[in-house]
């Protein structure tokens, strides 16, 4: 029962009655909200003139709509969500997974990922958000005045809640049950953790359903390490990385994988290749350091762990042991992600020359000339190359990556690798021929500034896979420094589709 009893239309002011008819006209009803707020013709007539004023922006309305969801979540006030779910499934507007993923604070949609996200902050954390929100706003394609649409939408959202949790509005629509509240980080701040009163509140706080599991396996002999995350009944996605990196590059892309406030989530797992990371470094007098046998070793590696099935993201060197995989057990492959994972001649810049020439004649005076990569003024060459602003690029990513290269005996595995690297480009021809026998869904995600491998490599997966989707970043070769949550919101939308 609302705590100020629902109007009928003739029993509001002639002002209101007035404004209703609009109301009536738009929605075609007049909702309990709509009839309270009828109480007061200068609120009726505040609201609905900064909701048609909105309605002027440049923000397109789907986006409203998922603002909608996800602030009415986010402050659990019922009778908002019950409105909001009954209007958007009326008018085929969203469909249930993305119902799912704006409740969640999200969006299947690369661009309004970021506008749903800095909504529901905004709706938990009272305004509060980091420059790194409005940044996102901005990488994502949204203009200045369109930021401040957003934030205008969550507000007169914030209105419409404050309505209707306060007088408890009678629901007028089929019920949707919302979520039990999270904690904000804001509103956690003030929780006394010595206060028993604060237990139940505590208990609120939200956690992931799967947090990061780090584990090693005996593969052959070899200890292998491996980074895990998300519910193992779910679809698998291993992650591959490059040189001179580990599978600590990829601790950004874990939860825009696992998290739970998404719609779609999927059960990831991220080895380190043996001469990097965490994974053993066994002897060159043990262990042949070339491309081939780390694929092999990666096809063991999925055997003991038992992934029958899965979609590879490849990523520099992880690129060619990825799809030497593919190739070597195409069964098993049910999509690939590549992130400036190259296959094609188009893709290797000029770059390569000096490992180029190592290739032409190996001797130990063009082996000493490529010590320089391993250098950390080269990894940091690697790390911000190609990045518009290089303050965004954390440091503990090469810092790591430098210390790994320096362990006694390293330089030299590496050397080993870089002339190896040879039997990647010999390979292509056999990579394309099974892209184009097998088609498997491809995702291009580039950094188009990557001064290793350029943006045609990319383009030149639709020769063989037609139906490949590329998207460039403005980023460098490392895009996921600067890009996790873009990349990560455009692989969610690409495996929903091809991966169940």
């Amino acid at each position: 029962m609302s705590r100020i009893p629902v109007p009928a239309i003739e029993q509001v002011p002639a002002e209101s009655q007035t404004l209703l008819a609009s109301v009536a006209g738009w929605l075609g009803a007049i909702p309990n909200m709509h009839r309270l707020m009828a109480t007061s013709p200068v609120v009726l007539e505040a609201f609905l003139g900064f909701h048609n004023a909105l309605n002027k922006g440049s923000v397109d309305q789907l986006t409203r709509e998922r603002i909608a969801l996800a602030v009415a979540e986010a402050n659990g006030s019922e009778y908002c969500l019950s409105a909001q779910i009954h209007r958007v499934r009326a008018g085929a507007m969203l469909d249930d997974a993305e119902i799912t993923a704006n409740r969640s604070g999200a969006s299947n949609d690369i661009k309004a990922d970021a506008a749903v996200r800095l909504a529901a902050k905004l709706a938990r954390d009272r305004g509060r958000a980091s420059e790194a929100d409005i940044e996102t706003m901005k990488r994502v394609g949204y203009s200045d005045a369109e930021i401040v649409e957003v934030i205008a939408d969550v507000a007169i959202n914030l209105f419409s809640t404050m309505i209707n949790q306060a007088l408890e509005t009678d629901l007028d629509f089929p019920r949707i049950a919302t979520r039990k509240a999270a904690v904000s980080p804001f509103e956690a701040r003030y929780i006394n953790e010595d206060a028993s009163a604060n237990t139940s509140l505590r208990s609120q706080i939200r956690s992931p359903i799967m947090s990061d599991r780090y584990k090693t396996v005996d593969v052959d002999g070899i200890k292998i390490f491996y980074r895990e995350a998300g519910d193992p009944g779910r679809p698998v996605v291993l992650l591959l990385h490059g040189f001179p990196t580990a599978s600590h590059m990829f601790r950004n892309l874990l939860p825009e994988l696992t998290d739970r406030h998404h719609a779609v989530r999927y059960h990831v797992v991220a080895p380190d290749l043996p001469g990097f990371g965490m994974t053993e470094q066994p002897g060159r007098d043990k262990f042949a350091y070339t491309f081939e046998n780390i694929s092999r070793l990666m096809s063991r590696f999925t055997e003991v762990l038992g992934l029958n099935k899965f979609a590879i993201y490849v990523f520099d060197y992880g690129a060619p042991v990825g799809f030497r995989m593919a190739v070597q057990h195409p069964e098993r492959i049910s999509a690939i992600i590549t992130q400036n994972g190259n296959t094609y001649l188009e893709g290797v810049s000029d770059a390569f020359a000096p490992i180029q020439a190592y290739w032409k004649e190996p001797t130990q005076a063009n082996r000493d000339a490529l010590r320089g990569f391993l250098a950390p003024q080269t990894t940091l060459f690697q790390y911000t190359q190609g990045v518009p602003d290089s303050s965004m690029v954390s440091p503990d990513g090469r810092n790591l990556d430098d210390f790994y290269l320096a362990r006694p005996g390293n330089d030299e595995i590496q050397l080993d690798l870089l002339l190896d690297y040879q039997s990647n480009v010999a390979m292509y021809d056999t990579v394309q021929a099974y892209l184009r026998k097998h088609q498997p869904p491809v995702l291009a995600v580039w950094g188009k500034n990557d001064p290793f491998f350029s943006p045609p490599g990319a383009e030149a997966f639709k020769r063989d896979v037609p139906a490949a989707d590329i998207r460039f970043f403005d980023s460098g070769h490392f895009a996921l420094e600067t890009h996790a949550r873009e990349i990560g919101a455009a692989m969610r939308e690409f495996l929903a589709k091809h991966v169940s």
